[in-house]
């Protein structure tokens, strides 16, 4: 399907039908992603106030058959917010919209705008003493809107779920600039095909999120949180079954971390406080957030000196307050930037059976030692099957790779990975860094249905083309 290019015409109409302020060339931010692997061309960008304002853009776009590309916060890893290649398209940001519309304390819900950024969605949660769980890095930038397109992860997936799982209704602008209003407050609604699931993690190819119903949970009493240092990823996942018979579904958070983490958190973030002078190969930051009165930390206590009497625990550092627990939290939280400054060859974003995670790590350490020498940080939400499989140069070696030598890599673990029944993408999505790897390991029936579902909502393939899905 030919696309359009932005013109001067398609520009003078736009002018026409949208106020001032909505129109702009694209700054360079809005052309960048965090990796740096692909650079957008040269874009008109309008940041809308209203859906209504959206639903005109989009209506023009379709007429026009000029491409549009959905822009949160910039931060997905997976190039889903550039066009590096192709007519010069519209980069529709939803920044300025930008308010919390409504909130239900007594419902546990929240409306939110697009245009919101996940820190403040939760800060707003936390004012009428309420929890929104969905929690990363990025939170400060992420927008929600974002958040729901890629049907983002992170760290409390293990007791809430994903994106998906914290959103009850949708507001969409469709391929054709129809607006669907799905902002449902209901838990249950059986009146049809599901939209709003089909829409959450479809990365703005099948239209533009612009509000959400946003589910809230009450707020933890208080936490537990501790530092672990373990036997083996096989200890770890014992730990976590044991602790999820015994307590139930309270463990919020269980990531494991490996040593080389807290080396290059050493070696670039000098200034992030480390809990364990030296640190074992293996680790795991656990959080329990407990309700009410309950109290299971004397439980817990007994637990980690079975634990550690059987050899699964080799030593555990407890949050005495809440400042050492930011400071448990901000390792975790830095040890993707302190990857971004090493500088990775190859990243993997992976999901596995929790019991087939200790026999990937070691068949893919040897895999990687076989294609020459490396660095591995393997790190990630153990509890959800996901992990973070990252290979890096060794010191001084760094001139040494290529092309080449990373989509080796990226091969071989994703081989792996598929030949053991895990994804290829667990919680960044598949944008166009992995829209190869999909069309090698999912399922033909899968892709056929949704290469129709694709057009049969935007059949002119306007909605970030490149996507998921190569353009026709």
């Amino acid at each position: 399907m030919r696309l359009h290019a932005v013109d001067d015409t398609f520009i003078s109409h736009l002018k026409k039908i949208l106020p001032e302020g909505v129109i702009h060339p694209a700054e360079p931010r809005y052309l960048e992603e965090p990796r740096g692997q692909w650079m957008g061309k040269k874009a008109l960008l309008v940041r809308p106030e209203t859906t209504q304002q959206v639903s005109l853009l989009i209506k023009a776009a379709y007429e026009a058959r000029v491409a549009v590309i959905p822009y949160g916060g910039g931060t997905g890893l997976v190039g889903g917010q550039i066009m590096p290649v192709g007519p010069s398209p519209l980069i529709l940001s939803l920044e300025r919209m930008n308010k919390i519309r409504k909130i239900y304390a007594s419902e546990n819900v929240l409306i939110s705008e697009a245009g919101v950024t996940l820190a403040e969605v939760r800060n707003a949660a936390y004012d009428v003493d309420r929890l929104f769980p969905l929690s990363l890095a990025a939170e400060g930038s992420a927008r929600i809107g974002g958040n729901l397109a890629t049907n983002a992860g992170g760290i409390n997936v293990l007791r809430y779920g994903n994106a998906r799982d914290l959103c009850i209704g949708l507001e969409v602008v469709l391929p054709d600039g129809k607006i669907w209003n799905g902002l449902s407050r209901l838990r249950k609604d059986n009146t049809g095909y599901d939209l709003r699931n089909l829409l959450i993690g479809s990365e703005g190819t099948l239209g533009v999120i612009t509000a959400a119903s946003l589910k809230l949970f009450e707020q933890p009493s208080h936490f537990y949180t501790a530092f672990l240092e373990v036997a083996s990823p096989s200890a770890a996942i014992n730990i976590l079954y044991t602790l999820r018979a015994s307590l139930g579904n309270v463990v919020s958070a269980f990531e494991l971390i490996h040593k080389q983490g807290f080396d290059f958190l050493s070696e670039k973030l000098p200034e992030i406080k480390l809990p364990f002078k030296e640190a074992s190969e293996w680790m795991v930051l656990l959080e329990i957030g407990f309700e009410g009165t309950t109290d299971g930390e004397s439980s817990i206590d007994a637990f980690f000196t079975v634990g550690q009497e059987k050899g699964l625990i080799t030593n555990a550092i407890i949050a005495q307050s809440e400042r050492e627990r930011h400071e448990f939290w901000a390792v975790r939280e830095y040890i993707p930037e302190a990857n971004r400054l090493i500088g990775s060859i190859s990243s993997h974003d992976i999901s596995l059976p929790l019991s087939a995670i200790p026999e990937f790590i070691e068949r893919a350490k040897v895999l990687i030692s076989n294609l020459g020498a490396f660095r591995i940080n393997c790190f990630g939400h153990l509890g959800d099957g996901n992990l973070h499989f990252n290979v890096f140069p060794i010191p001084g070696k760094l001139h040494q790779v290529n092309v080449k030598s990373q989509n080796r890599i990226r091969h071989q673990v994703h081989q792996l990975v598929n030949s053991m029944e895990g994804s290829i993408s667990a919680e960044h999505g598949i944008g166009r860094l992995k829209l190869a790897d999909l069309e090698r390991y999912a399922d033909p029936a899968k892709l056929s249905a949704m290469r129709a579902i694709k057009d049969a909502l935007d059949p002119r393939g306007i909605m970030n083309p490149g996507v998921i899905l190569r353009p026709l």
